[in-house]
C-alpha cells in the first residue's frame, strides 16, 4: 500500500510537470493569434475607408489580398485545433490525476477500514478476553463461597458430631459412674459376705488346727515313746558323706500362699510322710517339691535331719511346719511359693 501511494504521487508531480509548459505554450499561441485577430478587425476599417480608392484596382490584386488571408485563417484553425487537443490532453490528464486521487482515497478509506475493522477486532477479542477474565471471577467468587459454604457446613457439622460425642461421653460417664457406684454397693456386699465368710472359715479352720495340734500332740508323743524305746534312726558312712556334700540353704521369707482345705487333707498332715530328696536351687533360692507344690526354707535346716529322712508337713499356728518322726517336738518352718 505504501509503495503504490509512492508511485501516485510520482504520477502526480509528473502530470503537474506536463501541464505547466503545455499552459506557458497555450497562453504564447493565444498572443499570437490575437494579434492577426486585431489586425483583421483594423483591415476592414481600412478597408472601409480605402473603399472608393480599391474599387478602381485590379481583380487580381484583390485575390493577392485574400491569399494571405486565408493562410491566418488556417493557421487560427491550426492553433484552435491544436488548443483543443491540449486541452483535451490535460482534461484526460486531469481526469487520470482526479481517478488516481479517487484511487488513492479509495485505497486510504479501505486502509482505513481495514485498520477500524482490525481495531474493532482487537477491541471485539479484548472485551471477550475481560468478559472471560470476568466469567472466570465469578467462577473463582462462586467456587469459593461455595468452598466457604462447605467448610462452614462442615464445621457446623463437626461442632454437631462433637456437642453429640460430648453428650454421649457424658451419658456414658454418668453410666459408668453408676455401674461404678453399682459395682462398689456390690463389692462392698461381697468384701462383706467374704469377711463372714472368711470368719467363719478361720472359725473352723482354728477349730481344725486345734484338733490338728491335739492329734498331732498326741502322735509326737506316740513317736516319743517310740523313739524312746527303738532309739535314733541308723546313718550310714554314705549317707552322712552326702548330707555333708550339700550346700547351704538359701532361705525365703515367710509368704502368705495357702493350700486348699481340701488338698491339704488330701495330701498333707501326720498321716503322708514323703522323701523330700535334695534340695533345688529355683530362682536363686532353695526349693523342695512335693503335692504339687514348691517349698521355700524359712529357718536353717536342724543339724540332726537328713534330706533322706521321712518329713511330713503340717499347718499349726498360722503357718507350714515340717517335722521329722525320728526327732518328735521339733518342728522346721517353711513356706508355699504359689
Amino acid at each position: 500500500m505504501r509503495s503504490f501511494g509512492t508511485i501516485s504521487t510520482t504520477a502526480l508531480f509528473l502530470l503537474l510537470g506536463l501541464a505547466v509548459p503545455a499552459q506557458a505554450r497555450q497562453e504564447k499561441q493565444e498572443e499570437k493569434a490575437s494579434a492577426p485577430k486585431q489586425e483583421q478587425q483594423a483591415k476592414p476599417q481600412k478597408q472601409e475607408q480605402a473603399k472608393p480608392e480599391k474599387q478602381a484596382q485590379a481583380k487580381p490584386e484583390k485575390q493577392q489580398q485574400a491569399k494571405p488571408q486565408q493562410q491566418q485563417k488556417q493557421q487560427q484553425q491550426a492553433a484552435k485545433s491544436e488548443k483543443q487537443q491540449e486541452q483535451k490532453t490535460q482534461q484526460q490528464a486531469k481526469g487520470q490525476q482526479k481517478e488516481q486521487q479517487q484511487q488513492a482515497k479509495s485505497e486510504k478509506q479501505q486502509e482505513q477500514k481495514t485498520q477500524q475493522q482490525a481495531k474493532g477486532q482487537q477491541e471485539q477479542a479484548k472485551s471477550e478476553k475481560q468478559q472471560e477474565q470476568k466469567s472466570q471471577q465469578q467462577a473463582k467468587g462462586q467456587q469459593k463461597q461455595q468452598q466457604q459454604t462447605a467448610k462452614s457446613e462442615k464445621q457446623q457439622e463437626q461442632k454437631t458430631q462433637q456437642q453429640a460425642k460430648g453428650q454421649q461421653e457424658q451419658a456414658k460417664s454418668e453410666k459408668q459412674q453408676e455401674q461404678k457406684s453399682q459395682q462398689q454397693a456390690k463389692s462392698e456386699k461381697q468384701q462383706q459376705t467374704k469377711s463372714n465368710k472368711q470368719q467363719q472359715e478361720q472359725a473352723k479352720s482354728t477349730k481344725q488346727d486345734q484338733q490338728q495340734q491335739a492329734k498331732s500332740s498326741k502322735q509326737q508323743h506316740q513317736q516319743l515313746q517310740n523313739v524312746s524305746s527303738h532309739g535314733a534312726p541308723q546313718r550310714s558312712e554314705q549317707a552322712m558323706a552326702t548330707q555333708r556334700s550339700q550346700p547351704e540353704l538359701r532361705l525365703s521369707e515367710r509368704g502368705s500362699g495357702r493350700i486348699p482345705d481340701e488338698r491339704f487333707r488330701s495330701h498333707f498332715g501326720r498321716g503322708h510322710e514323703f522323701h523330700m530328696g535334695n534340695p533345688r536351687m529355683v530362682g536363686g533360692y532353695s526349693r523342695f517339691q512335693y503335692g504339687g507344690y514348691w517349698f521355700g526354707f524359712v529357718d536353717p535346716w536342724p543339724s540332726d535331719w537328713y534330706y533322706t529322712d521321712d518329713f511330713y508337713i503340717d499347718y499349726v499356728d498360722g503357718g507350714y511346719y515340717m517335722y521329722n518322726p525320728y526327732y518328735p517336738g521339733v518342728r522346721f518352718a517353711i513356706t508355699v511359693v504359689l
